[in-house]
């Protein structure tokens, strides 16, 4: 988009547009709310109406509608910097009854997120933890700090950080799970007792510490943190423990053999490698997923070349 020139819009921090490789310049807060207003409903119309009431939700100025068009203006400037006079924006778009910023899904940074939070959700489920810890770990680099932070006093904002932040969550939890099922136990401690600290009604961070104590030879500490789970949830909400967080405890006081971490089955990804003089028929590659990063090339006897 924009011409051949690589342009990322960035709302995993404070906003930020980055025009190949060099930081775009965006003016004072209103005109970067402006863009983030935008950006958050990246495609679709933005009424101008709408954006005035994203700027001052309260009391708008009396030419509110013109500061909004000078807004604009200033940002077209910005984006397009090379755009002839009097050429059309293809960037920030009018559409009536106000503008539309058109950007692919994969240069804003919050997109590009959510996708790959999702793959590598669907990859947890598909049991390939190596790729679904390789997609998370991916998805969780793109934050530079709390999303659209320069502009979270907008009502917009707030919103879409609150979304966004859950999903982080999420992704980070995903990604302690991904991390466990390679049996990265006792790396993962430290993380997990920071997510326990930060958000201690959350169940599933405290069952992933547990785990990954009791992996760890800490049976002790493992059974203190369902206490501390324990007294929190009914300190705070009046209630008792999930059932699974309940299971699991009583799995760690037995010492239940299921706890116990198992290398996961590699992870055939139907690959089949280049054709080399002396290459046999039906040869796949199988990815080890026990996290030491070998790479197994088998032999798969198909019926095609065994007849």
């Amino acid at each position: 988009m924009g011409g051949g020139v690589l342009i990322e819009f960035r709302l995993l921090g404070q906003v930020e547009v980055w025009r190949d490789g060099t930081r775009v310049e965006l003016g004072g807060r209103k005109q970067r709310a402006v863009l983030a207003a935008l950006l958050v409903r990246a495609g679709r119309v933005v009424s101008q109406d709408q954006l005035i009431d994203d700027l001052w939700p309260a009391d708008p100025p009396a030419r509110a509608a013109a500061t909004v068009q000078v807004f604009v203006s200033n940002l077209r400037r910005a984006l397009e910097p090379d755009r002839p006079r009097g050429a059309p924006a293809r960037l920030l778009v009018t559409s009536a009854p106000g503008y539309v910023l058109r950007a692919d899904a994969g240069a804003i940074d919050a997109h590009e997120f959510v996708r790959l939070a999702a793959e590598g959700h669907a990859a947890l489920d598909d049991d390939d933890g190596q790729r679904a810890a390789q997609l998370l770990s991916e998805a969780a680099g793109l934050w530079r700090g709390a999303a659209l932070a320069d502009v979270a006093d907008a009502p917009f904002a707030q919103a879409e950080a609150s979304r966004l932040e859950e999903q982080r969550r999420s992704c980070a939890e995903d990604l302690v799970e991904a991390e466990l099922s390679l049996g990265r136990h006792t790396a993962v401690v430290a993380v997990l007792e920071q997510q326990v600290a930060e958000h201690p009604l959350r169940e599933r961070p405290r069952a992933q510490l547990m785990l990954a104590l009791y992996r760890s030879g800490r049976q002790a500490d493992a059974l203190a943190v369902y206490r501390d789970g324990t007294r929190i949830l009914r300190d705070e909400l009046g209630i008792e423990p999930g059932a699974s967080l309940k299971a699991l405890h009583q799995a760690v006081l037995s010492q239940d053999p299921e706890l116990e971490w198992e290398p996961p089955e590699p992870v055939i990804r139907g690959v089949t490698p280049p054709t080399e003089p002396g290459d046999e028929p039906g040869r796949v590659l199988v990815v080890d997923d026990s996290g030491i990063n070998r790479r197994l090339l088998v032999t798969a006897l198909t019926e095609q070349g065994h007849e």
